[in-house]
C-alpha cells in the first residue's frame, strides 16, 4: 500500500474507532470531536488508538493532544476536543472522517480564521527582518554562535518566507496557514531557489545574513543605515574572536 493509501486507511481506522468508542461525535482529519466530559479519558488513555495499531512512540505534545508513531511508520499528530471549545479555538477546514448520526456537522466549521501571512504588515516584517540579521551577527560575533545561526538562518528566513508569499501570487490550496514554509518549493520556487545561500550553517552566519540582505535589497524599500550597520558588522564577525563584543 502507497504511503498515501495507507495515511488513508489509518484515517479511517481511526474513524471506526472513534464510532466504537460510543463517546466521539466526529473525526475531522485528525481531530477528534467527543462528547462533554470525555476529553481528559481520550487523553489519557490511547487504546482507542493502539487498537487499531501497536503505538511505537507517542508522547502529549499539546495540553489537548498528542504525537504518535505507529509502529508501521504512520505519523500523526492529533488533538481531542468537546464541542463548545471548537468556537474558540483557530483551525482550518479538514475533511470530515466519521461523525455520529444526528450529530450537527455545522460546529465543524471554523468559527476563529487561522492565522494569514496577510496579518503581518511588510513594514513590520521587513523591520523584523532586518532587526534579527543585526542581532544575530552581534551574537555570532560574541561567540554565540548558535543563538546567531539561528536569528539569521531561522527566525529572519522564516520572516521572509512570509514576507514574499504575503506578495506574491500562489497556490492557496498548498498554504498551511500554521506553518508557512510548508510546500514553499512548489509555493515559491524562485525564493526556494535562492534558500541555500540563506541556510550555509553553523559556521556560515555572516555569509547567510549578506545573502538575505542582498536579497531584501533587490525587492523592497530596505532601510539603507541599516544596511549598512548589517554590512559592517559582517566581515568583523569572519574574524572574530568569542570574546569580541560589538
Amino acid at each position: 500500500m502507497g504511503s498515501r493509501d495507507l495515511l488513508l486507511a489509518r484515517l479511517e481506522e481511526i474513524g471506526r474507532s472513534l464510532a466504537e468508542s460510543g463517546q466521539a461525535i466526529a473525526d475531522l482529519d485528525f481531530f477528534a470531536v467527543v462528547v462533554p466530559g470525555a476529553k481528559s479519558a481520550f487523553l489519557g488513555d490511547l487504546g482507542w488508538l493502539s487498537r487499531i495499531r501497536p503505538i511505537a512512540f507517542a508522547y502529549r505534545n499539546t495540553p489537548d493532544g498528542h504525537k504518535v508513531l505507529f509502529d508501521d511508520g504512520v505519523f500523526c499528530e492529533f488533538a481531542v476536543f468537546e464541542p463548545e471549545e471548537l468556537a474558540t479555538i483557530p483551525f482550518a477546514p479538514g475533511r470530515l472522517i466519521w461523525q455520529a448520526e444526528g450529530f450537527d456537522a455545522a460546529v465543524l466549521a471554523p468559527r476563529r480564521p487561522p492565522p494569514s501571512v496577510e496579518a503581518s504588515s511588510p513594514e513590520w516584517l521587513l523591520g523584523e527582518i532586518l532587526s534579527s540579521l543585526y542581532v544575530g551577527l552581534c551574537r555570532f560575533r560574541r561567540g554565540e554562535k548558535l543563538a546567531g545561526m539561528r536569528l539569521v538562518q531561522g527566525t529572519a528566513v522564516e520572516l521572509t518566507v512570509r514576507l514574499v508569499a504575503r506578495d506574491s501570487p500562489d497556490d492557496a490550496r498548498l498554504r498551511d496557514p500554521f506553518a508557512p514554509e510548508r510546500r514553499l518549493e512548489r509555493r515559491l520556487p524562485a525564493l526556494a531557489a535562492d534558500l541555500p545561500e540563506f541556510l550555509e550553517g553553523y559556521d556560515r552566519t555572516p555569509e547567510s545574513a549578506l545573502a538575505l540582505l542582498a536579497f531584501l535589497e533587490q525587492r523592497y524599500a530596505v532601510n539603507a543605515a541599516m544596511a549598512a550597520a548589517i554590512r559592517a558588522l559582517a566581515p568583523e564577525v569572519a574574524g572574530a574572536s568569542a570574546t569580541d563584543t560589538p
